[in-house]
C-alpha cells in the first residue's frame, strides 16, 4: 500500500479490535456529549437574558457570565479535543497496525475527560466567578480547575500513547501518521505553555487578569492544533470521496508539509516565554501575531484540494455533491478562507473579530462533521444513509455560520461593537442593523443543522451496530 492511499485505507484493511472500537465510540460519545451540553447551556444562557429571570429566586445567581463560560468550554474545547482523541486513536493504528503499544491510556484517557465533565459545567450553578477571559474562559471554583486539569491530562494521554507508536524514520511515516505525530507533538508544546505560564503567575491571587495570562498563550496554540486537526480531517475526507479507488483528492506529501510548517511555527508558543518578558506588551502582540503562522500552510492544501477537484472534474467524472464528504470538503475550506479572509480586518473593537473567529470555529466544526458522518460511524458498523437529511444539516450548518459571518463583517464594518446586545449596541447605521439581523438568521439556520447533526450521531451510536 502507497504512502497516498493512508489513513482510512489502512484503517479499513487492518481490522480494529473490538477494544479499539470501543475506545472509539466513548471518544466520539464524549464528542457529541460536549455538544449537547453546550446546547444545554446555549438554551439556558439565552433564558437567563429574559428580563426578570436572575431575579425570580428560580435562578442561580449571576448565572448568565458562568452559563456563557460553560457554553464556550464545551463548545470549543471539549468537542475539539474529545474529536482529537479519535483522531489520535486512527494515527495509532495506522502507526503501529499490529499491536498498539501503551494501549491502556487511550480508555484512561476517556475516564479522565469523561470525569471532568461535570467538573466544568457544575460550577456554573454554584457561587464562583466568571472569568471570560480568551480562548479557555474559566470560572473561577477549584471544581473548575479540576476539570479542566482532567480533560487536558486525559487527552495528552492518547497524544504520548501516539508517540510511543510511531516508528522509526520519521520521513518514511505516512502522511496521515505524520501530521496527526504533529498535532500530538503541538499538544504537548500547548501543555508546556500553560506550564510555564503557571510557574510566573505562581504568586498572584486568581482572577480573570490571571485566566488571561495563563491562557493566551497557550491559547494560541489551541488554534495551531485545531488547524490540524481540520488539516487531518480534510486528508480523510479526500480520501472517503475517492473512495480507495487511488490517491486521495489532497496530495499526501502535500499534507505531510502543510502539518510540518505548522509544528515549526507551534514551536514559537512555549519559546515567547523565553524570547519575552512573560505577560509584557511586547509578548502579548508576538502571540497576537501568530495567527498569520497557519494561513500559508493552509492556503497550500486548500490549492492542493482544488487541483484535485479540478483533475476529478477534467477526468469526465460527476462531482459527487450527494456525498457528505466531498460537501464538507468544499464548504469546510470555504468558510476557513472567509473567516481568514476576514481576520485581515479586525481591531478587537467591533464585529468583525467574531466574523474571523467563527468562520475559522465553523470550517473546522463541518470538517468533523463530515469525518463523523463518513468514517467513524462507518468504522462503528453503525452507518447512516446519505439522504436529504444528512446534506441538510451539513447545508444548514455551512450555509447558516457563512451568512452569520458576513452579516457579523457587514455590521462590524459600520462600526457595530462586540460583546454588547439591544441599546447598548447604539447602532445608528442602516448597513449595522442589516448585519444583525444577517447573523441571526444565519446563526438560526446554523443551529437548526447542529441539533439535527447531534440528533443523527447520537442515534447512530446509542443503537446497537450493524443496525
Amino acid at each position: 500500500m502507497s504512502n497516498e492511499r493512508d489513513g482510512i485505507f489502512q484503517l479499513a484493511e487492518v481490522p480494529l479490535t473490538a477494544d479499539s472500537r470501543r475506545e472509539i465510540w466513548r471518544w466520539s460519545a464524549l464528542a457529541v456529549g460536549a455538544l449537547a451540553v453546550a446546547g444545554m447551556f446555549a438554551v439556558l444562557v439565552a433564558a437567563s437574558r429574559v428580563p426578570g429571570v436572575e431575579d425570580s429566586g428560580l435562578w442561580p445567581l449571576d448565572f448568565f457570565d458562568k452559563g456563557l463560560v460553560t457554553h464556550v468550554v464545551f463548545s470549543f474545547v471539549a468537542w475539539f479535543l474529545a474529536v482529537f482523541g479519535v483522531l489520535l486513536l486512527f494515527a495509532a493504528h495506522a502507526a503501529s497496525p499490529a499491536r498498539i503499544r501503551l494501549a491502556a491510556l487511550g480508555n484512561l484517557g476517556v475516564l479522565c475527560v469523561a470525569a471532568s465533565f461535570p467538573c466544568l459545567f457544575v460550577p456554573a450553578f454554584l457561587g464562583g466567578e466568571a472569568s471570560l477571559n480568551n480562548y479557555v474562559p474559566v470560572i473561577i471554583d477549584p471544581a473548575y480547575y479540576t476539570g479542566l486539569v482532567l480533560l487536558f491530562t486525559g487527552v495528552a494521554l492518547p497524544a504520548v500513547r501516539l508517540l510511543a507508536n510511531l516508528p522509526l524514520g520519521g520521513p518514511s511515516w505516512p502522511p496521515f501518521v505524520a501530521g496527526m505525530a504533529a498535532a500530538a507533538a503541538v499538544y504537548l508544546l500547548v501543555l508546556a505553555a500553560i506550564a510555564l505560564a503557571l510557574l510566573d503567575l505562581q504568586a498572584f491571587p486568581l482572577s480573570t487578569a490571571f485566566n488571561e495570562d495563563l491562557f493566551w498563550g497557550s491559547g494560541h496554540g489551541l488554534q495551531f492544533l485545531n488547524v490540524l486537526m481540520m488539516f487531518a480531517a480534510w486528508f480523510l475526507l479526500s480520501g472517503v470521496v475517492t473512495g480507495g479507488s487511488g490517491a486521495p483528492l489532497v496530495n499526501g506529501n502535500l499534507y505531510r508539509f502543510a502539518a510540518v510548517l505548522v509544528l515549526l511555527f507551534s514551536l514559537a508558543v512555549p519559546g515567547f516565554y523565553f524570547v519575552f518578558e512573560p505577560f509584557s506588551v511586547e509578548q502579548t502582540e508576538a502571540f497576537t501575531d501568530l495567527q498569520y503562522a497557519f494561513g500559508p500552510a493552509a492556503l497550500i492544501l486548500i490549492a492542493g484540494l482544488v487541483i484535485g477537484i479540478l483533475r476529478m472534474k477534467a477526468s469526465r467524472s460527476p462531482l459527487p455533491w450527494g456525498n457528505p464528504a466531498f460537501l464538507c470538503l468544499v464548504l469546510s475550506p470555504s468558510l476557513f478562507v472567509v473567516g481568514g479572509f476576514f481576520g485581515l480586518f479586525v481591531d478587537g473593537a467591533d464585529t468583525r473579530t467574531p466574523a474571523h473567529y467563527h468562520g475559522v470555529i465553523a470550517a473546522i466544526n463541518v470538517a468533523f462533521m463530515g469525518i463523523f458522518l463518513t468514517l467513524i460511524l462507518p468504522l462503528l458498523d453503525r452507518a447512516v444513509a446519505f439522504g436529504r437529511l444528512v446534506s441538510a444539516q451539513i447545508w444548514c450548518f455551512g450555509g447558516g455560520q457563512l451568512f452569520a459571518c458576513i452579516g457579523l463583517f457587514l455590521a462590524g464594518g459600520y462600526g457595530a461593537p462586540r460583546k454588547t446586545a439591544g441599546a447598548a449596541q447604539g447602532l445608528s447605521e442602516i448597513g449595522a442593523v442589516a448585519g444583525l439581523y444577517m447573523n441571526g438568521v444565519g446563526a438560526l439556520v446554523a443551529v437548526i443543522g447542529g441539533i439535527l447533526f447531534i440528533w443523527t450521531v447520537a442515534s447512530a451510536l446509542l443503537r446497537p451496530a450493524g443496525r
